[in-house]
């Protein structure tokens, strides 16, 4: 019923990362995965999909008779959550893919997420039901009414226990706010707000009201033939409720303070490296949009994602990062066949582990790369059926960018740029990850 999922585990050893693959299941359908998305705790784990629907694993209590079974994720809710409509002022069809996936802080038995197509973003509640009332008054156990003047005696209905159901119901609907095309939501940190963001605005919202929301950032010119960059991403500071960020095509980061003033064109901060003008060439500008941008759980650092590299910046400097990760910087020669068959303007994600010390990205071929802060080390990794097997450890993958191809190394024109991994997610306590490749999703922990 569900695509290649795959559950493996991860483990440090020696500052090394090693996976071991655990469980495989195979997609019945084509539908691809467009985001991934762990919640607070990690015991959930919520995929949407182009078709609009949002599928949720859980994760298994650990067993004293099973201790490898730590970790595996089982299918818990799936249900549909955007149609496609049409938009008949501009003749216009919106597809019902699911762009983003937030999870809301859990405050009781029951979990809530936003989930956000091209223009409507909704709040679902996710809620277990594992008991019925019975013995009513008016009511037949087969919910028919009963003859109120057959009644002779008043009962007191009592709770049975039933099978666990999972239920996902629409709490909110957050519609018309948007021309553009959304592409990031983000809860704020005081948990009863969130922000929306599209080509050219950004909205802020109370989780509370549908019918209106507040433009807080609006880059849009008055001339559309003077529009030179668009926002890529943007998401709320994790500590700090007042403070957000937003990256642009232009490969430059603005942070903004909410408490300077209702719109936040004029930015506090802009982050931007200068660009070394021996790498200049005509993909140069395609190639520093940004596709991601995410905060460290401290608050003190923000990743971004271009095309070939992530960089780590401080927030308290702006005039460069202070660390930079080559991806792929083996395809700069290969720019121009990729700008012609588009991939060139493929938007990879990123995502911290749950102390800060390792960051994750995608690459092609069903690549995906784990850069280790702290030891400066870094590793390729394949997730595929061909290359794994259950229980089995995940090998690095080198790519031969020229010269004699070493046994284990596959050569960069080999690489296949149908398979890519665009969407990543870290698990926020424990070294559990998962990876989306196209209709696959494969999730890994570490090795016991």
């Amino acid at each position: 019923l569900f695509p290649g999922v795959y559950f493996t585990r991860i483990k440090r050893l020696d500052g090394n990362l090693q996976f071991n693959l655990l469980l495989v299941m195979l997609f019945v359908t084509a539908d691809i995965i467009s985001t991934v998305e762990f919640n607070h705790s990690g015991e959930l784990l919520a995929t949407g999909d182009k078709g609009g629907r949002v599928v949720i694993f859980q994760q298994e209590l650990e067993s004293k008779n099973q201790p490898q079974c730590r970790g595996e994720y089982n299918v818990y809710s799936t249900f549909q959550s955007h149609e496609p409509e049409f938009d008949y002022l501009k003749s216009l069809e919106i597809e019902e893919k699911i762009n983003k996936i937030r999870w809301l802080p859990q405050k009781n038995a029951a979990q809530f997420l936003l989930s956000t197509n091209d223009k409507t973003i909704k709040l679902w509640k996710i809620s277990e039901r594992d008991k019925r009332p019975e013995g009513y008054n008016l009511k037949e156990e087969d919910g028919r009414y009963r003859d109120p003047t057959t009644v002779t005696t008043l009962r007191v209905p009592v709770f049975q226990p039933m099978d666990l159901m999972v239920e996902a119901s629409p709490r909110r609907v957050f519609a018309n706010a948007h021309t553009y095309h959304i592409n990031s939501i983000s809860v704020n940190s005081d948990c009863e707000t969130y922000l929306s963001a599209d080509d050219l605005r950004i909205n802020l919202w109370n989780l509370e009201i549908t019918d209106r929301s507040f433009n807080i950032v609006d880059i849009k010119p008055v001339n559309m033939e003077e529009l030179t960059e668009v926002i890529t991403a943007a998401e709320f500071h994790p500590n700090q409720c007042n403070t957000f960020v937003y990256s642009s095509s232009k490969g430059t980061i603005r942070l903004c303070d909410m408490r300077a003033s209702a719109l936040c064109d004029q930015h506090s901060k802009l982050f931007e490296e200068p660009e070394d003008p021996s790498n200049r060439s005509f993909f140069s500008e395609i190639i520093s949009s940004i596709s991601d941008v995410k905060f460290s759980h401290s608050g003190r650092y923000m990743m971004t994602r271009d095309y070939l590299s992530v960089k780590i910046w401080d927030l308290n400097m702006e005039s460069r990062p202070v660390e930079t990760y080559q991806v792929h910087e083996y395809l700069r020669s290969k720019l121009c066949s990729l700008y012609e068959n588009d991939c060139i303007f493929d938007k990879f994600e990123c995502c911290w582990n749950g102390n800060d010390s390792v960051v994750m990205t995608g690459s092609y071929n069903n690549f995906f790369r784990m850069f280790d802060r702290g030891y400066r080390q870094d590793v390729t990794l394949e997730a595929s059926r061909e290359s794994s097997k259950p229980r089995s450890v995940l090998k690095p993958r080198k790519v031969c960018t020229g010269g004699k191809r070493k046994k284990d190394e596959i050569s960069v024109d080999s690489l296949d740029f149908n398979k890519k991994i665009l969407h990543t997610a870290w698990h926020p306590q424990d070294n559990i990850i998962a990876v989306a490749t196209t209709n696959n999703l494969y999730i890994f922990q570490d090795k016991l």
